[in-house]
């Protein structure tokens, strides 16, 4: 059952999924999280597409919120927080595989990035056990 507040109220699991990690910035939240090992606010806000400070700041509320990603006090600066994608978080892995791959059949433009690509082509399911374990970058 959802809260009114919820933005989700059919019942539809692209709905559902879409107000989970379904806008830009959340899901390349995921995506420096997943993929790229960042952990701190820093380094998120290092990313590459420039995402702004209240945004970010946004998304990671957002993702606490649903369960995806834990927040806790760093352990050598107390003043900074260390952010981990949680098991259900982890769990989007063939959600970010798929979207790789899609991407690497449609995208056209010259520099586009493709080494991730390559990875998830030759070893898709490697690709997925290690976000869902923990093990990439």
């Amino acid at each position: 059952m959802t809260k009114k507040s919820d933005k989700y109220d059919s019942g539809c699991p692209i709905a559902f999924g879409l107000n989970t990690f379904g806008d830009q910035w959340t899901l390349l939240v995921i995506r420096d999280m997943a993929i790229k090992g960042a952990t701190t606010y820093g380094q998120l806000l290092e990313g590459w597409e420039g995402i702004s400070t209240n945004i970010l700041a946004q998304r990671l509320k957002h993702l606490e919120a649903q369960g995806l990603v834990t927040k806790h006090r760093d352990p050598e600066n107390w003043r900074s927080f260390v952010y981990e994608l949680t098991q259900k978080g982890r769990d989007l892995a063939p959600v970010i595989s798929e979207i790789i791959l899609w991407s690497g059949k449609y995208n056209t433009v010259p520099h586009a990035m493709t080494d991730t690509l390559e990875k998830v082509r030759t070893n898709k399911q490697g690709f997925e056990d290690d976000i869902r374990t923990g093990k990439l970058p």
